[in-house]
């Protein structure tokens, strides 16, 4: 990992937590973290719709340093789109970064790489980051097409979006086949992929910003293993699900320099 791209560890919580629960949730991790933790690593917490405003609140009023973020949005400002929730919705809230494609939303509810292109630039026209997910299957992995899937969907993500932005987002590698399984891709095999991200940004914009995108690993990180994925060179961060549950746990994967 570059020394100028400071970590970002990112707990997205899926559909769990109420707005009671993730209220003592954040409360707990900021008792957890210390100053010298949020100097060497940015955090965000993806919680629920339903639970955002909430966590603005405690985030706000308690003076906790973690960003507010959300596990997708809709690219349009706002219309007849039932049940979705606006970019615009969101930047009132406060949220700094919004996941986009992440492979579930593609695998169950069908988007396309040029939907998920839709949602980056209305994340950077609302003054927010976005965290692009790709990822491939088992199947395409065995088949000898990981990278060709990868190369694909970073190609079409980032269509028409300035290299300067694209310095300055996320970009988050989940290999699908690592989600929820406890299954984790070793560290050389997640810093292949994480390598193959950079140069494919390289290649549809340009080296500066290549070197400055933030890559994260997404896969059944746990706090066992997120020393040895953070210290591969091309890995600045970490995208966790079920281990983002437990502060305790989460806030040890924060912690990896440590281990």
């Amino acid at each position: 990992m570059a020394d100028d791209r400071k970590p970002l560890i990112s707990g997205n919580w899926k559909m769990h937590q109420n707005h009671f629960e993730a209220i003592q949730a954040v409360q707990k991790l900021s008792y957890l973290l210390t100053k010298e933790d949020i100097a060497a690593v940015d955090v965000s917490i993806h919680a629920p719709f339903t639970d955002i405003r909430s966590v603005q609140t405690t985030i706000e009023s308690d003076k906790i340093p973690i960003t507010i973020g959300a596990q997708d949005c809709h690219p349009e400002v706002k219309g007849a789109f039932t049940g979705e929730v606006s970019v615009s919705m969101l930047a009132k809230l406060n949220v700094g970064l919004v996941i986009v494609g992440h492979s579930e939303r593609r695998e169950l509810f069908g988007e396309t790489d040029e939907f998920v292109n839709a949602k980056v630039k209305a994340v950077f026209a609302h003054e927010m980051l976005p965290i692009l997910c790709c990822g491939e299957t088992l199947a395409e992995r065995e088949a000898g097409e990981a990278e060709s899937k990868i190369s694909g969907q970073i190609t079409a993500g980032l269509a028409k979006i300035p290299a300067e932005q694209v310095a300055r987002m996320v970009i988050a590698y989940e290999p699908i086949w690592a989600i929820g399984t406890g299954v984790t891709a070793s560290a050389e095999d997640a810093q292949a992929m994480c390598a193959h991200v950079r140069q494919v940004v390289a290649e549809a914009k340009d080296a500066d910003a290549a070197a400055s995108v933030r890559i994260q690993y997404g896969g059944s990180v746990k706090p066992a293993n997120a020393a040895e994925l953070m210290g591969q060179a091309d890995i600045d961060g970490a995208l966790v699900g079920g281990a983002s549950l437990e502060p305790d746990d989460f806030a040890k994967i924060v912690q990896y320099r440590l281990n």
